[in-house]
């Protein structure tokens, strides 16, 4: 064999130099491996002798989507299990340790006191009474209301809604008003109502209400031409001969002399608020559509009555013009025909609220000592805050800018005779405005006079308005609140005698309220019309409490005499409770709960209509 040395040398081997060669290899390999055996060898020596050991297969794990090592899978499920094993034990430290919770704020006087204003709703109620009533001394009365009934009135079931005052009648004039100011207080109020937990309860007592109204003119007919415009009686120049709901000192639920039922076929006014009073309400319950229709058209029945056969209610020596004498039928129809428009949205009625000879004829234009007072009688001041509110939000613009505009201004003059840097209204030494001029029973007045000032503050601000003109004087909306606070607040025990005017509210408040039911023990004696009246006169206190009952307030020298049989100072009623009501709600809470701005238009369609879309661009 040859071969080519690089460095110059021949590369031949021949076969005896290759068999030489291979013993001395063998002899070295036998000398090693006695070494070998002699001494063992390290790890890294062995590496050295056997070279690279052969490597382990690595194991991977199919999870079908994704293959993955399996070291890698066994560690993640491992990290999994302990992370969930970690979590669940912190949870379950952090559930059995006590917790400090945040409690909410305890509720404001306006708060407390307004649950228990609703409460004398309940203990008003006539006819078969719910099981959820909760006035225990209370039970069903008068189930025979207009069944009895020997006048000849062609409705003859009337039973059910509510009695008026410490006697057992149904004033109808009075009662709608009251059921439309408590469905206004829910219409811009609802968040109010539902943050006390009264929503429901509120929205029940209108419902009794206009319930009942439904069955006082035939609510199915298109035209009607007679309403009933009350049930019982108060005139006692008949004296014992002629026993009735004033005469008579008795417990509703015993009740067994004849009530008569009153009916009416020119009463304009008395039908145009029972018109407001199912408007108003069918906004309410604009969500129960089937009952809301079913009041919208009983309203419109009644306002195209009212507008037909011209009237007052009271007149002729009706037993009502003893009571609740009506002034006149302009008011009714300004107020009836916001309403009506609100809850339909037909602006046939919004012309006739806001033309300028109606508003003449109510009164909008020459003031007089009464002027801003909103009452059961006059309900000039209340449409007008109403129709303010419209020019706020919608402005309505022509043909009925020219009104409105007029509404407004005497709106804010109405306001500005709130404060107390004007005398349009005389106080008392302890702050009680005397909207009634001195005249007994004043709080009923001044409770709404609180509701509009506080509305109309919150209008104000929906409105981004900071305040109001009172001629050069600017004021801030802030003025209307501190009136109203100051007014309720009074009410609520802030006055010189220290006393609620609440029943049930505060600790010191009358205990000797005018009211049959309240006065008379539930005993399971059946007392006769005269043989209550030891009850009457007695001068221990009421048996029974009448939770949140506004008695009627105390004189102008701010003096209160809790005597039973003086109806002046405490005699409670339907439209001042109202009143009351829709004062607290909208006093109640903080004012970070604004009114509800929508709610009141969500029939009354856009003012304008749609602009036509632009044209299309053009092309050459």
């Amino acid at each position: 064999m040859f071969g080519r040395d690089p460095w110059g040398g021949s590369l031949e081997m021949n076969h005896a130099d290759s068999e030489t060669a291979h013993d001395e290899h063998n002899r070295n390999v036998n000398d090693f491996d006695k070494a070998a055996v002699s001494r063992p060898l390290d790890e890294t020596q062995q590496s050295w002798l056997l070279g690279p050991t052969e490597m382990k297969k690595k194991k991977y794990v199919d999870l079908g989507c994704v293959i993955v090592s399996h070291k890698i899978f066994v560690w993640t499920v491992g990290l999994v299990v302990g992370v969930g094993f970690l979590a669940g034990f912190i949870a379950l430290i952090v559930n059995t340790v006590p917790r400090h919770h945040k409690h909410p704020p305890p509720p404001d006087n306006y708060t407390i006191a307004l649950q228990k204003a609703l409460m004398f709703f309940n203990a008003q109620k006539s006819g078969k009474l719910p099981k959820h009533n909760n006035v225990s001394w209370r039970g069903n009365s008068c189930l025979n209301d207009g069944k009895a009934d020997k006048s000849g009135a062609v409705i003859k079931d009337l039973v059910g809604g509510y009695y008026d005052a410490g006697d057992t009648i149904k004033f109808h004039f009075p009662k709608a008003f009251a059921m439309t100011m408590l469905s206004w207080s829910v219409i811009e109020y609802s968040a109010k109502y539902e943050a006390a937990g009264e929503l429901d309860h509120v929205k029940e007592i209108i419902k009794w209400g206009t319930d009942y109204f439904l069955k006082t003119f035939n609510s199915s007919a298109d035209s009607i031409n007679q309403i009933v415009s009350q049930v019982g009686k108060g005139d006692t120049s008949g004296g014992a001969t002629d026993p009735n709901d004033h005469s008579c000192w008795m417990r509703p639920e015993d009740i067994d002399y004849p009530r008569p039922v009153t009916e009416c076929s020119s009463c304009s006014d008395l039908a145009a608020e029972m018109a407001a009073a199912l408007a108003s309400a069918s906004i309410v319950f604009k969500d129960n559509k089937p009952y809301s229709k079913k009041l919208v058209r009983g309203a419109a029945t009644l306002w195209q009555f009212a507008r037909d056969q011209r009237g007052i209610y009271s007149s002729g020596g009706a037993d009502a013009g003893m009571f609740y004498n009506s002034s006149m039928y302009w008011d009714e129809f300004v107020w009836g025909g916001t309403w009506m428009y609100y809850a339909t949205g037909n602006q046939s009625y919004l012309y006739l609220s806001s033309h300028p000879k109606l508003a003449k004829h109510a009164g909008a234009f020459w003031g007089g000592p009464d002027y801003g007072v909103l009452s059961w009688d006059n309900k000039l001041t209340g449409a007008q805050v109403l129709l303010t509110r419209l020019r706020l939000f919608l402005s309505p613009g022509y043909p009925y800018e020219e009104t409105l505009h007029t509404y407004h201004n005497q709106t804010s003059i109405i306001m500005c005779s709130y404060l107390p840097y004007f005398k349009s209204f005389n106080r008392t030494k302890g702050g009680l405005i005397q909207l009634n001029h001195g005249r007994p029973q004043p709080l009923q007045y001044v409770v709404n006079a609180a509701f509009l000032a506080t509305l109309y503050s919150d209008y104000l601000d929906a409105a981004d308005t900071p305040g109001w003109y009172c001629g050069p004087n600017f004021y801030s909306s802030n003025e209307l609140r501190k009136f109203a606070r100051t007014q309720i607040d009074y009410i609520l025990g802030k006055n010189p005698k220290k006393m609620s005017y609440i029943v049930g509210f505060g600790n010191h408040y009358p205990k000797q309220v005018h009211h049959r039911g309240a006065s008379i023990p539930k005993n399971r004696i059946k007392y006769s019309c005269t043989g209550g009246t030891k009850w009457r006169d007695a001068k221990s206190l009421n048996p029974n409490t009448i939770v949140g009952a506004m008695v009627a307030g105390p004189d102008r020298h701010d003096g209160f005499h809790d005597v039973r049989t003086n109806y002046n100072y405490t005699e409670p009623t339907l439209a001042g409770n109202a009143g009351l009501v829709a004062a607290l709600v909208a006093l109640s809470g903080d004012r970070t709960t604004k009114i509800d701005q929508k709610t009141i238009f969500s029939a009354v369609p856009p003012m304008y209509p749609n602009p036509p879309p632009p044209p299309a661009p053009w092309k050459p």
